[in-house]
């Protein structure tokens, strides 16, 4: 299958065009630079430079491909609602490309998006009224009875050598305030899936997967922030603060919501529709290692 990839170079990514040509598949990945370029061309796939914004672009590239990989979101949380309409507008012209087709349009979300406090399985559905204004796996859903194999892929924590997402801000923040921090002991926690594995659930879900699914990359299904501080105190030489919910803002800021998230998920469905196995190691065995503190 010819496949359009968004978001080719970046993190994930670059791990799904990997595995895509690993197993027969031709890539076409978008690139909006010249190391991204560069990157893709390097990994073996096609390019296409342009980007999120250029409907156009999304539209007719879509169109020429078996099948689409959505992984590309702007992570500039200042302009979140903007990149969040940007995201909305981009599954919506791929969508359009595809209509009639039957050929699959697998895009991304975050299983942080679910509602805190639950253990979230494929089957759990988005809250109704959230407030949340990134809708991926709602817009991309509204195309199933227009002829489009719409699936969702909905990530959890994923980590790995090159990481640039919520762990290496929190060692940043650690840094910065001269101490790790935690909300609550062992009150919360996070799922996660190392980078490789949870690029194979991208092609299975091309490959077989089933038209309206949701599926689950998800290797532990909770990871105590409390054990994520730990490692970065120790391996920053730096004491760990046990925060109440009233000073974690002072310290996690305008991430202070997702330090306070209790959000396990389960991959049980996915594990068995895909035939899908986590291989790779555990995240606080990547933590507390030169993945995330070099030399």
């Amino acid at each position: 299958m010819r496949i359009f990839v968004t978001g080719a170079s970046g993190f994930v990514g670059s791990a799904v065009v990997q595995d895509l040509i690993a197993h027969g598949h031709s890539v076409t990945g978008l690139a909006r630079s010249e190391a991204g370029r560069d990157k893709l061309k390097a990994l073996g796939a096609d390019v296409l430079m342009g980007a999120l914004e250029d409907v156009e672009t999304l539209r007719h590239a879509a169109a020429g491909a078996d099948g689409v990989a959505h992984l590309g979101f702007i992570h500039d949380f200042s302009k979140f609602l903007d990149n969040c309409a940007i995201d909305k507008a981009a599954i919506a012209a791929m969508g359009e490309a595809l209509a009639g087709s039957g050929r699959p349009l697998v895009v991304t979300s975050g299983i942080g998006l679910m509602a805190s406090g639950e253990t979230v399985t494929e089957d759990t559905l988005p809250p109704e009224n959230s407030g949340i204004p990134r809708v991926s796996e709602q817009t991309a859903m509204t195309f199933l009875d227009r002829g489009v194999k719409a699936m969702a892929v909905r990530l959890p924590i994923v980590h790995g050598a090159n990481d640039h997402g919520f762990v290496p801000l929190l060692i940043g923040m650690a840094r910065e305030k001269g101490f790790a921090a935690h909300v609550g002991r062992w009150a919360n926690a996070w799922p996660a899936v190392d980078r490789v594995d949870a690029a194979r659930v991208y092609r299975l879900a091309l490959e077989k997967g089933t038209a309206g699914r949701r599926y689950h990359p998800v290797a532990e299904a909770g990871v105590a922030l409390q054990a994520i501080a730990e490692v970065i105190g120790k391996r920053l030489h730096l004491p760990v603060v046990d925060l109440t919910p009233e000073a974690a803002e002072g310290y996690f800021g305008w991430f202070t919501p997702f330090a306070g998230m209790n959000t396990r998920a389960s991959s049980l469905i996915t594990q068995a529709e895909l035939g899908w196995q986590p291989i790779g190691p555990t995240m606080i065995e990547v933590l507390d290692s030169e993945a995330y503190f070099p030399g």
